[in-house]
């Protein structure tokens, strides 16, 4: 089960909403969703909160019509999951639509006539363990630094499990605001 929320900073502090997530399918989605919660106009900073029963944590900032910032508490854990996908495919450089992906997915490397070669193979079997290799690593991922100019440091951020969410309203002082949308 998953919870999502927008947390908008406005001049009179924090304002929260609870969000859907349905209509969402890309980081892209996201942020424009981001924006659209912005009180006082593009430029605000908006930070949306996504949580998978306390297995993984995700921070997107919005600042006006910057890109977006993402961060993840576990990317392992969240690719396993439709929204933490998304936003470990965006920050992995996956492009679903990307004919090249699907090319380099099949691995041609000569030898698709069936000849095996012995050295490529081997290679291929220690590929596996490879980050570089797409997958989601185990741990962290994303700009650890998200928060650090709103009072989450680099270093709590990567602390955080459990109720990490909670946790960082109540740095940002919007505990009570995050609370009432839960």
């Amino acid at each position: 089960m998953y919870f999502a929320a927008l947390l908008a900073r406005t001049e009179d502090g924090w304002e929260a909403s609870d969000t859907e997530l349905d209509d969402v399918e890309t980081l892209s989605d996201l942020a424009d969703l981001a924006r659209e919660a912005a009180a006082d106009g593009a430029d605000d900073t908006v930070l949306v909160f996504i949580e998978q029963e306390d297995a993984w944590f995700g921070v997107v900032r919005v600042d006006g019509e910057e890109d977006p910032r993402v961060f993840v508490s576990n990317a392992a854990v969240a690719a396993r999951s439709s929204y933490g996908a998304m936003l470990t495919d965006e920050l992995l450089g996956h492009d679903q639509d990307d004919e090249e992906d699907e090319l380099d997915t099949l691995d041609l490397d000569g030898t698709e006539d069936g000849y095996e070669d012995e050295a490529a193979g081997a290679a291929d079997e220690a590929d596996g363990d490879d980050p570089s290799d797409g997958a989601a690593p185990a741990g962290p991922l994303g700009e650890s630094a998200i928060l650090a100019d709103l009072g989450v440091s680099e270093r709590r951020l990567l602390a955080l499990d459990g109720d990490a969410l909670v946790t960082i309203a109540d740095a940002l002082g919007a505990a009570e605001v995050l609370e009432a949308v839960r």
